[in-house]
């Protein structure tokens, strides 16, 4: 009985080792507000989630330091070959905390020759929305779409992920 009791303080003392050491990973993998207010949120540099049955459950998240609070103006960047449609099938659903956007991307500003892209992809950016974001610290951002696709599956994926795909996001605080 001392044994099994012994054993189980063991494994439950290295459990509590691994969330600390967790934690303190997420910590250092914050991303850091720009000194214009800006959150630029990259893809490629978050924590992805993919599922092959039901793409439009994909997510992205990232761990944001918010210094300077206040109203933000939220836009998506996405490569695409289709400068007059970026064939989301779904809405894109942005969340912190118990703000939540939920949109469907529209074609409104397409930059050409960008270097976030390459032929023959232009970047295209799309507003979904503001929010407000009323305290400063650390902060966890979701994003959920089917646009969220990450580069080495990108080989075995469908048509239309090979159409477009979701870059980053783009938090611009708004002024007045």
């Amino acid at each position: 009985m001392f044994i099994l009791i012994g054993i189980m303080a063991i494994l439950s003392c290295q459990n509590t080792g691994e969330n600390k050491e967790s934690k303190n990973k997420t910590v250092q993998n914050k991303i850091l507000q720009q000194p214009d207010g800006t959150i630029s949120l990259k893809v490629e540099k978050a924590d992805c989630y993919q599922d092959a049955v039901n793409p439009s459950s994909n997510t992205a998240e990232w761990n944001v330091k918010v210094s300077k609070s206040g109203r933000f103006d939220v836009w998506l960047s996405s490569a695409t070959k289709d400068t007059t449609d970026l064939k989301y099938i779904n809405s894109v659903m942005l969340s912190i905390l118990d703000n939540r956007i939920e949109a469907h991307p529209a074609c409104d500003k397409i930059i050409r020759n960008s270097s976030d892209v390459s032929f023959p992809y232009f970047r295209a950016d799309s507003f979904i929305g503001s929010l407000y974001i009323q305290d400063t610290g650390l902060y966890n951002i979701q994003l959920i779409s089917e646009k969220i696709i990450l580069k080495d599956i990108k080989k075995g994926a469908s048509a239309d992920a090979e159409n477009s795909r979701l870059l980053s996001v783009f938090l611009t605080p708004i002024t007045r």
